[in-house]
């Protein structure tokens, strides 16, 4: 299964999403290595608060990234350049937030971004992205609210973590 990539859905819908945690966007050519890139390759990378992507980027991969920034406290943010880092707790909460976010890009959708994580190979101990989410990230989620990254009803809310 191809996952899906920035190209095709455009970089107007990342914009949008991301817009609220101050982040921007950036695409780079498809004969260009991606600045800010801890993979290499046709993954996403983190400069401040710029978000860099080929048209070959994987979706998941700019999310997860984007999700990083966000995640991260305001001193790590300050010098993001490629390695996002954080521990256990922030990186479920990433993948648990990148989840959230996209519903919020039409076309994609959790449903999706599930497929797409398994495909690309994130692995999780009940075997799958979904059952992961459904079943077993309690503390994920709780991660989240903890740094106020969440509203009232679960979802996203636009700030950073403090």
């Amino acid at each position: 299964m191809n996952v899906l990539n920035c190209g095709e859905v455009g970089l107007e819908p990342l914009q949008r999403v991301l817009k609220p945690y101050g982040m921007v966007v950036e695409g780079v050519a498809a004969e260009e290595e991606i600045p800010g890139s801890f993979w290499g390759d046709e993954e996403a990378g983190l400069i401040e608060n710029r978000l860099l992507v080929r048209d070959d980027t994987p979706l998941h991969s700019a999310l997860h990234e984007a999700c990083h920034y966000i995640c991260m406290d305001q001193s790590r943010r300050q010098g993001l350049h490629t390695d996002a880092g954080g521990g256990y707790d922030e990186e479920n909460g990433v993948c648990y937030l990148q989840v959230l976010l996209a519903d919020r890009i039409a076309g994609f959708g959790r449903a999706r971004m599930f497929a797409d994580m398994d495909a690309w190979g994130y692995s999780f101990r009940l075997g799958s992205s979904q059952r992961w989410f459904e079943q077993d990230a309690v503390d994920a989620n709780q991660w989240l609210a903890d740094h106020n990254l969440l509203d009232a009803a679960g979802e996203p809310n636009g700030q950073l973590r403090q």
